[in-house]
């Protein structure tokens, strides 16, 4: 029988702490270290104020490593589990929107799906993604809501991209997210190991990993009024008077 695994030294001792992409705190301490069959080590630090769970920027994929991990995502837009999959995050979003309401899918990917289940439910909805549908013209107007469905997870610069989002809102529109929320996994003394089989933590190109009190320091940052549907949907509201002064400080 094999010896047990020695206890992680201090964090201090591993890896420096580093700043947190999402609420800014300037040393967020090493929390994991994992290491993978047939995947490269990566890190993870945690937050203590916002609780997001992240991988430094020294273990991120270039932008053509990771195009080649979506690229073998199988989202089939004609499978009826994918379609339904999305489908929750149209039925959470749409008692909220008033007749006419348009939006837009941000990171639709190759087979836009969303669209089409917001256009069936009586909503217009353009599809960006800045690897398959680039259209730059789509980032330059204004929409009653935005739905964003397992992308936040890809974010390097979450507090960047989130403003950015709010920025294309209307007074009073929505924010729609679907990303699946840590809090879930296990007790506290067990968060490590229940990380570690993750199956969100096992894909190399999601390198941020949000928890309630993440959405939370969101909402309150901005100014929006949350609501969390599941454990994987999030909506964000903003006021009909626009996004607060202290957005983006």
């Amino acid at each position: 029988m094999s010896a047990p695994a020695p206890p992680f030294p201090p964090a201090s001792a591993i890896a420096p702490p580093q700043p947190c992409p999402l609420c800014g705190q300037a040393e967020a301490p090493f929390w994991l270290h994992e290491t993978r069959r047939g995947q490269p080590a990566r890190d993870y630090h945690r937050c203590p104020d916002c609780a997001l769970i992240f991988v430094p920027p020294r273990f991120h994929l270039d932008r053509a490593a990771e195009k080649s991990e979506y690229d073998r995502h199988r989202n089939d837009p004609a499978d009826e589990g994918y379609r339904r999959f999305l489908a929750r995050l149209v039925e959470a979003l749409r008692p909220h929107l008033p007749a006419g309401a348009s939006g837009l899918d941000y990171g639709c990917g190759p087979g836009p799906v969303l669209s089409g289940l917001f256009a069936a439910a009586g909503h217009a909805c353009a599809d960006y993604d800045p690897l398959y549908r680039n259209q730059p013209a789509l980032l330059s107007r204004r929409y009653d809501f935005i739905a964003s469905t397992e992308v936040f997870e890809h974010f390097s610069a979450p507090a960047t991209e989130i403003q950015r989002l709010l920025s294309l809102l209307r007074p009073g529109g929505w924010l729609a997210v679907m990303t699946r929320r840590s809090d879930g996994l296990a007790a506290q003394a067990e968060m490590e190991a229940a990380f570690a089989r993750w199956h969100y933590s096992r894909d190399p190109t999601h390198i941020a990993f949000y928890a309630d009190r993440s959405f939370a320091w969101i909402a309150r940052h901005w100014g929006l009024a949350l609501q969390l549907a599941g454990q994987d949907i999030a909506l964000l509201h903003l006021p009909a008077t626009g996004l607060c002064a202290q957005a983006g400080g």
